[in-house]
């Protein structure tokens, strides 16, 4: 079974080479006859109304190409585009297009990779003149070569427009008005020769129908059209991509186009120089391309007057002066990709609707620009490093007031600085009044200001803080003039037991009860009384200050007379200041007579927290109660004075 399955298989793949290559045989056999009958499918009269599609062309390309040398890219009634043309075939192709004389359906032809001399491109040329194409495009002519001048006939002709891209010349040495004067001196609307290293183009011979001329991406240069008065009727220009370098002579070529609209002259090395002789441009010109050249601010003083779209992209520009340019009829203005740090004012742009400035270096834009740009409707800001600030909140709040579309809002409009902002859209940025409006910030820090001065004040007087100061200066002054007139006797000798602080007007208690139950019996104890210790000659202040430092305690006797003492405060001050400098236990308080709260000045604050801090004696009316009394007081003041200083009282007794 398996034996009778393979030998059927061989016998069908003999049978399928076999007829294979019988119908290969075939078909190069009619294929070499079809040519030969061209002629006979067309009517003598030329017309083809009747014919739906090219009788001699495959659309198959191996076929075309075994019969004609040539590959069919697209057969339609209207449009025939061949490819791989040479000087071998193209006596074939001439042939072909002369069937289709004027009046034929055949109006759009395309000729890729063609490869061959003058001669043979100036017959392709010729023959596609009097026939019906109206639009012929070449794409990639190589193998140029034995360029010469040719008679070219001009005369009825149907065409319109010739497209010429990627032309390369073999010969090294040639004449240069042979070439450019047969596509200078072309009857037809439009002409492009475009990636074809072309240095140069002649002026027509007389006034040319050329209404737009495409020169992209070659090598011409300021030389071009200059004083050529034959470009009456063009109206569109594209010269991008070449090597102009002078703005100024641009526009004198430009000068006697006088229907020209549009100007494209992007990507080349332009550049103006204030000192420049005065532009001078078509005045029709109402479309500028001035994008990617090296530009700077002084390009405002070499414009179009009536220019309505002007594009200076990616160039150098800074600023615009102010009164630099009056472009009046300027409707669209586009500055991206420039090193402006602020948006342009309109004061010479008056009719300016639409502005593109994204892509500067704009961290915060004026507000001022709506302010001066009433008629602008659309404007393009983004992608700029903008720094998140009151300015710039006011710029977007004006923004949203005036009615103006800001494009690509709001995913293109981010804060850049600062660091902690960054990467913030503006529509999420929001800072407060308080913090943005300056006038009222100062307002309110001024108010501020008054309210703490009036607290602060309020505070000095009612708990008399300068009164602190001063007895706060005193202290200081009398320990300096301690230390320099007795440095050796700083470190402080106790010599009182006691120093005893009371008013006048409690005397007499303190003469006949403190000091005698104290200084007499058991337990003598030494107390420092002002009457008797103070020392001449110095003040009252720097006696107190003393007392109260060579005294192991101070003992202040409380009664409503009490608070009603100076001198009874500042006593009280400076041991409560040793009370805190020395960190001791120093203050005993004797309330001799009740003392109410609202007798107390406020300035007794320290008095006031004492009495509600610490611990007391109270002066007991009844004779009973007094000998515990004078025992918790002796025990309160209880310490051995230094021997030297005991023996000399002695003695002095």
């Amino acid at each position: 079974m398996t034996e009778n399955m393979r030998s059927l298989r061989n016998f069908f793949l003999y049978k399928c080479l076999f007829a294979l290559t019988f119908w290969n045989h075939i078909s190069l056999s009619m294929a070499n006859e079809l040519f030969k009958s061209v002629s006979n499918d067309f009517p003598e009269d030329g017309s083809d109304k009747k014919i739906k599609s090219l009788p001699l062309l495959y659309t198959n390309s191996h076929q075309s190409k075994a019969n004609f040398d040539w590959v069919v890219i697209q057969n339609i009634t209207e449009s025939l585009s061949l490819s791989e043309i040479t000087n071998d075939n193209v006596k074939k192709l001439v042939a072909l297009l002369s069937n289709f004389r004027q009046g034929s359906r055949l109006q759009n032809l395309t000729l890729t990779n063609m490869s061959v001399d003058w001669k043979a491109l100036t017959e392709v040329f010729q023959t596609v003149w009097h026939s019906s194409i109206e639009d012929f495009k070449i794409n990639s002519l190589t193998q140029l070569s034995n360029i010469e001048s040719y008679d070219f006939d001009y005369s009825g002709t149907s065409m319109k427009a010739l497209t010429i891209k990627k032309v390369l010349i073999t010969d090294l040495y040639f004449s240069q008005d042979d070439l450019y004067k047969l596509f200078a001196n072309m009857n037809i609307e439009a002409l492009t020769i475009a990636e074809s290293e072309m240095i140069h183009m002649m002026c027509p011979l007389s006034n040319s129908p050329f209404k737009y001329l495409n020169f992209l991406k070659n090598d011409l240069t300021d030389l071009l059209f200059q004083n050529c008065d034959k470009l009456v009727q063009l109206e569109k220009l594209i010269l991008q991509k070449n090597k102009f370098e002078s703005l100024c002579k641009v526009s004198f070529m430009t000068s006697r186009m006088k229907l020209l609209q549009y100007l494209d002259m992007s990507n080349n090395l332009l550049s103006h120089d204030a000192a420049d002789v005065q532009c001078r441009w078509a005045e029709s010109l109402t479309e500028l391309d001035l994008s990617s050249n090296q530009l700077t601010d002084s390009v405002f003083e070499c414009l179009p007057v009536n220019i309505k779209k002007l594009n200076l992209q990616n160039n150098q520009i800074t600023s615009i002066t102010k009164g630099m340019a009056e472009l009046k009829s300027l409707e669209e203005l586009n500055l991206a990709s420039n090193r402006l740090a602020d948006l342009p004012g309109c004061s010479g742009f008056m009719s300016l609707e639409f502005l593109n400035v994204e892509m500067n270096l704009i961290l915060t834009p004026s507000a001022d620009f709506f302010q001066s740009c009433l008629r602008v409707k659309k404007l393009q800001a983004g992608r700029n490093p903008f720094k998140c600030s009151c300015e710039l909140q006011d710029f977007v709040r004006l923004e949203r007031q005036s009615g103006v579309e800001l494009i690509d809002w709001p995913a293109a409009y981010v804060c850049e600085y600062p660091e902690d902002l960054r990467g913030t859209q503006l529509k999420d940025f929001h800072l407060t009044e308080l913090a943005c409006n300056t006038t009222l910030l100062l307002v309110t820090a001024l108010l501020l200001t008054l309210v703490l001065v009036a607290v602060v004040a309020f505070l000095c007087i009612y708990l008399d803080v300068l009164w602190y100061v001063q007895m706060t200066w005193q202290w200081t002054q009398t320990k300096r003039r301690a230390w320099h007139n007795h440095p050796e006797e700083q470190e402080t000798v106790l010599q009182f037991h006691a120093f005893i602080s009371y008013s006048e007007r409690d005397s007499l208690w303190v003469k006949n009860e403190l000091i005698p139950n104290l200084e007499k019996g058991e337990g003598c104890v030494q107390l420092c009384q002002h009457e008797r210790n103070f020392i001449p000659g110095k003040s009252i202040v720097e006696n107190i200050i003393n007392c109260i430092e060579k005294s192991y305690k101070s003992i202040f006797v409380l009664s409503p007379n009490f608070v009603q003492s100076e001198w009874c405060h500042y006593e009280l001050y400076f041991a409560h200041h040793k009370l805190f400098s020395e960190n001791s236990n120093s203050l005993i308080l004797i309330l001799l007579e009740p003392i109410p709260q609202y007798i107390v000045p406020a300035r007794y604050h320290k008095l006031k927290a004492l009495m509600a801090k610490r611990t007391y004696l109270e002066w007991p009316k009844e004779r009973s109660k007094r000998a515990l009394f004078w025992a918790n007081l002796r025990a309160a003041i209880s310490i051995n004075l230094p021997i030297s200083f005991e023996a000399n009282e002695e003695q002095s007794d």
